[in-house]
């Protein structure tokens, strides 16, 4: 980031161009919401431009964009109107893939969805960002311990919802 030849534009339009999707769909999944989904990342990426000759470099930049989406949504999940909306989300409310998924790819992503929020920033962040525990804990302010801990609870929810769905469908 601290690149003296490039001009703050030219960096935030780099760290747009890179992460801007990565964090649409971090923001989608903690808001359920589209649009504030993109009004969080927008916030996030102009954040970044301010604060731009502050980041030292300590963390990777994909983690200092996450924490500053991560910190973005959970600001706006506080605000009042937020909590009296009605925020479950369908599956056709999800950003469209590039080939239709299955229905099992399907399931997956309700039950991601359906998890507590801490086990579902860890995991969207793990398995959708491929972040390592490491750059997780950073971003959330966390131990490593607290990651793993998260990760393995998330896992064992997941197994447990998926296996019932099954079961239901006489699988």
């Amino acid at each position: 980031m601290k690149d003296p030849s490039r001009t703050p534009e030219e960096k935030i339009t780099r760290l747009v161009e890179i992460y801007q999707l990565p964090l649409l769909r971090l923001c989608f999944a903690y808001l359920h919401d589209r649009h504030l989904a993109e009004d969080a990342v927008q916030e996030t990426f102009l954040k970044a431009y301010r604060g731009m000759d502050a980041f030292r470099g300590e963390a990777s930049e994909k983690t200092w964009l996450s924490r500053i989406a991560v910190n973005q949504c959970r600001d706006l999940k506080k605000s009042g109107w937020f909590r009296h909306t009605d925020r479950r989300v369908t599956l056709d409310m999800l950003p469209q893939p590039a080939d239709r998924p299955s229905e099992k790819d399907d399931a997956l992503t309700l039950a991601v969805m359906a998890l507590p929020v801490r086990l579902r920033e860890t995991v969207l962040l793990y398995y959708f960002q491929d972040m390592t525990t490491v750059e997780i804990a950073q971003t959330l302010r966390v131990s490593q311990q607290a990651v793993s801990s998260r990760l393995m609870r998330a896992r064992k929810r997941l197994r447990a919802a998926l296996e019932g769905k099954g079961e239901e469908d006489g699988r």
